[in-house]
């Protein structure tokens, strides 16, 4: 791991630890699990918003009163804005995205669920999505949800992970392999 990106991980996970120990004193990790969706649909839909975390163009004072009133204008609770308002004064908004993933890591372990990454070549409808997580319990042996996504590159099939398990059921490997094959006997 690069030494940027192990700073970045390690600055996550200590906000997201003190963020989660405080919501579960509070017992507000249902509002810490929304306030979460709430501001990664942001992040993924706004180039705006991405610009203002990644960018030190802006000032602490510019990205702590553009994060408040966006704590605000979405609802947040108010430790999630507080902590939005510390990494601003602190100049650690770049880190937000990892410490997104590492609450939510955190919340999905205190629930004994685990999260699967899915792509397939096109979207499952719900009923597959749940048949699919059913499955997967039944394999690991906790309630998995299902974070989808979709790459028409792989043809058909899945790429599900799940920790550190991967399976590729996808067409693409398929006939990447059968393409290896060929070349050994050639």
């Amino acid at each position: 791991m690069s030494e940027p990106a192990s700073i970045s991980t390690g600055i996550a996970a200590r906000y997201a630890t003190a963020v989660f120990e405080l919501a579960r004193e509070d017992n507000a990790l249902d509002a810490l699990e929304s306030d979460i969706a709430a501001l990664s649909a942001a992040i993924d839909e706004s180039e705006d918003l991405r610009a203002l975390i990644d960018s030190p163009v802006y000032g602490r004072e510019e990205q702590a009163a553009a994060m408040g009133a966006i704590a605000e204008k979405m609802g947040l609770s108010g430790t999630v804005a507080n902590t939005l308002s510390l990494m601003a004064s602190k100049r650690r908004l770049f880190v937000l995205p990892q410490l997104l993933g590492e609450l939510s890591r955190l919340i999905a372990e205190a629930k004994g669920e685990v999260t699967a990454d899915v792509t397939a070549a096109k979207a499952l409808s719900s009923d597959q999505q749940a048949k699919l997580a059913e499955t997967l319990k039944a394999r690991v042996g906790k309630d998995v949800k299902i974070k989808m996504s979709v790459d028409e590159s792989l043809i058909g099939g899945l790429v599900v992970k799940v920790g550190s398990r991967m399976i590729d059921t996808s067409i693409r490997s398929k006939l990447a392999a059968l393409q290896n094959t060929m070349k050994e006997v050639g």
